[in-house]
């Protein structure tokens, strides 16, 4: 037994102890070349590689089972962006999350009763998921969505946003302003028993003219494809489906609509899976950076509602003295954070910044940064490690580089900093970040599929992004703010901020407010003169 072996074998296990530390070191090993020049190898790369592990006809990388990867798409999508206006326009980096999240929204990973998506597809056609809903995937998703609306204006993303927003809002929010964890897949000891239907069921619970609608549409007059039992999926178009059930095409949506209220409210009184209510500190922010993204495409006030909500609730229960708390359960808040809790909030804290200016946010994303820095970087190597210096002494303290279920924690703090440094002017956060991307630079040259997160910092280092500082009041402001939002720019970062802001930090404080509405718009270290009409912005702008 283990007794026994312990007490016999004490060479062996030391020396397997000592090969497993020596394993664990290799995987995140650093050596920061300090004089490397950092190029765009890496992001060519990327591109090259999404490209040959796509899946032309379903959308998605790679077989089964089938996960979302809003990282890598997002990255795409930024490429698209990116290269929109050259020669040769890069028309496939649009076409593959276009085509991933159309295939996504047909199938049977998305809930198309309730909104939002499950975990992942069990199949390579996204047509039968694992049920358990997580907090991680649709926060990046419902940001994905809001953006493919912004960047082609297809209003099946427009809908799944508003859908999966409405989904978070309705079924995971706390009454505290947080937001829970995670749904689980089984409920009366079946997986997907919540979520499935018969025939028969569905019809018992919609008008005719509305079964009419969702049978074909969903594939009720199909076989069954769950177990005996039919898990929702789209068989047939909408604009089919009006044709052959002589319904105009203007009443078709109305109708669906409508029997899909009647079903949900059906499914709201069968037995619930178990939500898992812990209210983790880094599965939120990236639900704040979501629903931020979201407000702003989608101009949803009660989203930015939220997201503050979301943001005043981690202030009130999870700062403890100098450091973030990473969870948070039946009033008590425990645990360091870890470096994705602190890098994910700095993230969304600048996204939410740009749809509701807030001088005290600021202050937050500012302590942040320097708990980062002070206790999570190597100061040799630089990057940062994923538990903070306080933590309890560990045999091996890791530095994970790659993105995994979620974004790497390494690479999205060095996004967040760059972007922070640029936005007050100081060098103390873009050195940080660069440092972060030199000591990660042979991983993401070795294995750029792994480091989509760290890429997307690579990106915003050696193209630095636009940052455009309103200053107004009232209408004024957001009317000007709404028009330079209203398309999709990864590299812009736009601020409204009122003319009563005062004492506002570093180089925010040379962004002053005139007599009347004002931009100034920064590149980089260089910075136009102040702007004072919203056509002269919108050139200074599109000549960009």
């Amino acid at each position: 037994d283990v007794a026994q072996s312990f007490e016999t074998k004490q060479d062996d296990i030391r020396r397997q102890g000592t090969a497993l530390l020596k394993a664990l070191k290799s995987i995140d090993q650093v050596q920061a070349d300090h004089d490397k020049v950092l190029d765009r190898r890496p992001l060519d790369s990327l591109r090259e590689q999404l490209q040959k592990s796509f899946d032309s006809r379903w959308g998605g990388f790679g077989g089964a089972p089938k996960f979302p990867q809003a990282t890598s798409l997002e990255s795409l999508l930024r490429c698209w962006r990116n290269r929109a206006h050259e020669e040769k326009p890069d028309a496939n980096a649009l076409l593959i999350p276009v085509m991933t999240l159309t295939r996504m929204l047909e199938g049977g990973v998305y809930d198309h009763i309730g909104g939002g998506f499950y975990r992942y597809s069990v199949d390579r056609k996204w047509q039968i998921p694992h049920f358990e809903k997580m907090l991680y995937d649709n926060g990046p998703l419902l940001a994905l969505l809001a953006q493919l609306w912004l960047a082609c204006g297809d209003d099946v993303f427009r809908r799944a946003a508003n859908e999966t927003a409405n989904w978070v809002l309705r079924d995971m929010r706390s009454p505290e302003g947080g937001f829970y964890a995670t749904l689980d897949a089984d409920s009366e000891g079946e997986e997907g028993r919540f979520y499935v239907w018969t025939p028969d069921e569905v019809r018992k619970h919609l008008t005719d003219e509305e079964y009419s609608i969702l049978a074909p549409h969903y594939g009720l007059d199909n076989t069954a494809n769950f177990e005996g039992h039919w898990h929702l999926v789209i068989r047939q178009p909408l604009d089919l489906v009006a044709e052959a059930a002589g319904i105009r095409a203007s009443r078709v949506r109305s109708v669906l609509d409508a029997g899909r209220e009647a079903l949900l409210a059906q499914r709201n009184k069968r037995v619930w899976p178990t939500r898992d209510e812990k209210i983790l500190t880094g599965w939120n922010a990236l639900l704040i950076r979501g629903l931020a993204i979201a407000s702003r495409a989608l101009q949803r006030e009660d989203l930015i509602d939220a997201a503050n909500g979301a943001v005043e609730f981690i202030r009130n229960k999870l700062v403890d003295g100098d450091r973030l708390l990473a969870t948070y359960k039946d009033g008590r808040a425990q645990f360091n954070g870890y470096l994705d809790d602190y890098a994910f909030l700095l993230d969304a804290l600048l996204e939410l910044l740009q749809v509701r200016w807030n001088s005290s946010q600021l202050e937050f994303a500012t302590w942040i940064a320097e708990c980062l820095i002070d206790n999570f970087e190597d100061k040799e190597q630089g990057g940062f490690y994923f538990t903070p210096n306080q933590h309890e002494d560990l045999v091996y303290r890791p530095r994970t580089l790659g993105d995994d279920a979620t974004p790497s924690g390494n690479g999205v703090a060095a996004l967040a900093l760059g972007r922070l440094g640029h936005l007050l002017g100081d060098t103390r956060y873009l050195d940080t970040a660069e440092r972060t991307l030199r000591a990660a630079s042979n991983p993401m040259e070795k294995f750029p599929l792994g480091h989509a997160s760290l890429i997307t910092a690579l990106e915003e280092y050696l193209y630095p992004p636009e940052i455009v500082v309103i200053r107004g009041s009232d209408n004024e402001l957001v009317a000007w703010a709404g028009a330079v939002s209203a398309i999709y720019a990864p590299r812009r970062m736009v601020f409204s901020i009122p003319t009563n802001a005062e004492n506002l930090p570093g180089a925010l404080a040379l962004r002053k407010p005139s007599s009347s509405t004002i931009a100034y718009v920064c590149r980089g270290k260089t910075c136009s003169p102040p702007l004072t009409s919203l056509s002269d912005l919108a050139t200074e702008i599109s000549e960009a």
